[in-house]
């Protein structure tokens, strides 16, 4: 198994220019597909999730040049895809599989989306249920309720429909930004508890920058309006990824700082912004500007550990796991039961690597309780097995500010920023 030893830093301090949002590069890279006109779309993220996106956006007919490095041009195809037979592989990529599995129930063609086996665990009922209701034609190829499936032709739709909100806001989203596809009104209604709701707040702006406005009551009922069509606003930037920001802002408070996080700021549209009020809570000494966050460690020296719910924060409470190794006190993260069904489950790994590094931690199915050791002494040379999970890779480099640390599998970090372990040696201190 390929692995990456991480020595002990001393601490931190430095600048970092983040890679662009996964969240906002997919969203953006579809929907300007779909549009009419050209888009330009800055600053993309460059990784393995946008690589799919792009990939299978390519097979289906859209025309997609790269003018700079993280810079593209997608020529819209203004609702239809040109090509309406293809089997596209979406790897493990959620932000690319669960959109187009909308998006392609509502063309006229047939079509087959596949992945790596880890994808065929992650439950996709909830959507392919509520565009059955839509009167799609969808098939699953292997387990009922999981990728792959097969897409078959369709042309009746119904005008409304109804989907649970509790498993993942991915399903939403996906109906959101494939509904103006219909061409007739549409009635959507979320039941149950909704989570990771920035999310869909996300999807609402990006949409309307593309020129559909869907009219909403609170995150509980949505309208959309005949005769709305995407239409392409000719350029358009993605932001910083504020997921990714998690890693370098926990760093600063740990290590000392301070550390500056360029790329995203104070207006931020993606809802991971919101990790600096955890990091606050905690006693950390946070900055921001319109296009930057400065993070470092507590004026008394000492975090305090927190009960939050991490509803709207998913990804970057992965983060504060870890950093719960360096707080005083029991640090629990509720509402985080959408981690069942990502990369990996990812409450069951985080456990099981806390553990190793002398953590209590306590489970359940959707909260982690994590004690820190006695004196908050980390368990050195520790292997983290990272489950080819990506995030879980960033998380536990942390663990380096203080005690070396191995990594293994750090490759999985192409999922979304490659290199990750080259721009956090850059602000260590040894």
């Amino acid at each position: 198994m390929e692995f990456l030893d991480l020595h002990a830093a001393k601490g931190v301090r430095g600048e970092v220019r983040l890679p662009g949002s996964k969240s906002i590069s997919n969203r953006v890279l579809l929907l300007a597909a779909l549009a009419s006109g050209e888009t330009h779309v800055r600053d993309l993220l460059t990784a393995d999730d946008t690589l799919c996106m792009l990939n299978a956006l390519k097979a289906l007919g859209v025309s997609i040049s790269q003018t700079d490095e993280n810079d593209y041009s997608v020529k819209g195809v203004g609702g239809r895809f040109p090509v309406r037979k293809a089997d596209l592989f979406l790897g493990n990529a959620g932000t690319a599989y669960r959109p187009l599995t909308a998006v392609l129930s509502l063309m006229q063609g047939n079509y087959r989306l596949y992945g790596v086996p880890r994808m065929y665990e992650r439950p996709i009922k909830d959507l392919v249920d509520a565009l059955r209701q839509l009167g799609s034609d969808i098939t699953y190829l292997g387990n009922d309720g999981f990728p792959p499936i097969a897409i078959k032709n369709s042309e009746t739709w119904s005008d409304a429909l109804v989907i649970r909100g509790e498993v993942s806001s991915q399903y939403l989203t996906s109906l959101l930004i494939a509904s103006p596809l219909i061409n007739k009104m549409l009635s959507i209604e979320v039941v149950g508890k909704i989570i990771s709701q920035p999310y869909i707040n996300l999807t609402l702006a990006l949409m309307l920058r593309f020129g559909v406005e869907i009219e909403q009551e609170g995150l509980r009922h949505f309208v959309l309006h005949d005769g709305l069509k995407y239409e392409s606003p000719g350029e358009i930037f993605v932001e910083g990824d504020a997921s990714s920001a998690s890693y370098f802002l926990a760093a600063g408070v740990i290590g000392g700082g301070p550390v500056r996080i360029e790329g995203v700021g104070r207006n931020s549209l993606q809802g991971d912004i919101l990790f600096i009020k955890a990091l606050e809570k905690m006693g950390a000494g946070v900055r921001q500007g319109d296009n930057w966050i400065e993070a470092q460690a507590p004026q008394s020296g000492s975090l305090r550990a927190i009960n939050i719910d991490c509803n709207h924060i998913p990804d970057a409470a992965m983060t504060l796991a870890v950093v719960a190794l360096f707080a005083d006190g029991v640090t629990t993260l509720t509402n985080i039961a959408s981690w069942r069904v990502k990369e990996t489950d990812r409450i069951s790994a985080m456990a099981i690597e806390l553990r190793k590094l002398g953590a209590t931690v306590d489970e359940g199915l959707d909260f982690l309780k994590i004690t820190p050791s006695i004196n908050k002494k980390i368990t050195p040379h520790v292997h983290i097995n990272t489950y080819d999970d990506h995030r879980m890779a960033m998380c536990f480099s942390l663990v380096s500010i203080g005690v070396p640390v191995r990594i293994n599998n750090p490759a999985c970090v192409s999922k979304t920023f490659p290199n990750y372990f080259e721009k956090f040696a850059e602000i260590a201190i040894y």
